[in-house]
């Protein structure tokens, strides 16, 4: 595989896949002016998204085990495509709850697979640059996505006649090609040394603190990414007096810093120390909590959100590659462990969909806040 260039392309469009979960920020926006609902419903949608990687990610890690890391990213891309395909029959409330259901379970299943087949592709060198350089490809579809949907919503030639909606067709159809260009590619996938671990013996790596630590830390990375995705253009609304599709603007701005950040991040932590570059992130996303808490001109909550976009892109990357060097005999179930972390994307934005209905979207921010203080309390921990 050194020499073939396809297994690492076909990867490399699974991580652009992978950036499909982030659409859930700008679309609960939309359906929540379709459907007239709060705050805290509204963010029933992201937070649903999330609560799967609590059930299905350490299984999946076992499930790698059995039939291999390919199939099991082929399975996740499958269930994704359903996902998408959804929306397109309607925008009623139980459709809508099915398909961030079904993009959940997929992206947990991708995100605990595709991380270890990436290390197989790569032969395991530059792990933490390697996982960033994905992660920036899967942030170029995260940033595509309120453009997509704004495009959908506005555009003068018919979309299809589903208004916003388009952006669904567009991931679909992207994600059969990543589909098809990864099941026609062969990947030799080392043979699993020793007996594969049961559901107990994942959750008592936890009793490892290198790994509960990093765990907790992804957890605040996925609540920051996803409360961010959400609230941004609720912070314009609020704030600027903006309607939705000029504020949805804010969710591409966070995403646009983030794949900068994971672009030069690749390189950063080639030449900075980890523990280095993961203080400049968390000093640059607790700044942004700053402005997003006290900012009340455009440019000051334009500059937040950059920051943070920029802060939080590669917060995972690095924790994953602790924990994953930590215990390099059982990858596949820290893997599981890790991605279960992301559960914190349900974690964050039930709290703050309770705290802005309180107390307005500063509320919000303040929840996020406190992820940027663990993150303060973890530099120390990074090797």
């Amino acid at each position: 595989m050194k020499n073939n260039k396809l297994p690492l392309v076909a990867v490399m469009l699974c991580f652009f896949a992978m950036g499909f979960v982030d659409l859930v920020g700008i679309a609960s926006n939309y359906v929540k002016e379709d459907l007239q609902l709060s705050d805290k419903v509204a963010n029933i949608f992201p937070s649903l998204v999330f609560f799967w990687f609590l059930i299905f990610s350490v299984p999946t890690g076992m499930l790698m085990n059995r039939i291999g890391k390919k199939k099991t990213v082929l399975l996740s891309l499958i269930v994704t495509a359903v996902s998408l395909l959804l929306p397109i029959f309607g925008e009623n409330f139980p459709i809508m709850l099915a398909s961030f259901s079904l993009l959940g379970i997929g992206n947990a299943l991708m995100q605990t697979s595709l991380n270890p087949l990436m290390g197989v592709v790569t032969g395991g060198k530059n792990l933490a640059s390697s996982l960033t350089f994905g992660q920036f490809v899967k942030a170029i579809a995260s940033f595509l996505a309120p453009y997509l949907a704004m495009w959908g919503a506005t555009a003068v030639i018919p979309s299809f006649g589903l208004d916003w909606r388009v952006l669904f067709v567009i991931y679909f159809i992207v994600g059969i090609l990543a589909t098809l260009l990864l099941g026609f590619t062969p990947i030799e996938e080392p043979a699993s040394e020793g007996k594969a671990s049961t559901f107990v013996e994942c959750l008592q790596l936890l009793g490892k603190p290198a790994v509960l630590l990093a765990f907790f830390g992804i957890m605040c990375h996925v609540g920051i990414d996803v409360g961010t995705n959400t609230t941004a253009p609720k912070l314009l609304i609020e704030r600027l007096g903006m309607t939705l599709n000029e504020a949805a603007f804010a969710t591409s701005l966070y995403f646009i810093f983030r794949t900068i950040g994971a672009f030069t991040g690749s390189f950063f932590l080639r030449v900075l120390k980890t523990r280095t570059f993961f203080t400049i992130s968390v000093v640059m996303m607790a700044l942004s909590m700053v402005g997003m808490f006290f900012g009340h001109s455009q440019w000051m909550l334009y500059a937040a959100i950059a920051l943070v976009g920029y802060g939080n892109s590669n917060i995972f990357s690095m924790c994953f590659a602790t924990a994953m060097q930590a215990e390099p005999q059982k990858q596949n179930e820290v893997s599981g462990l890790m991605i279960m972390g992301l559960f914190g994307g349900t974690i964050f934005p039930l709290l703050m969909g309770f705290a802005s209905d309180a107390v307005g979207q500063m509320g919000a921010v303040a929840v996020m806040a406190a992820g940027v203080i663990y993150l303060f309390s973890y530099i120390n921990k990074v090797k």
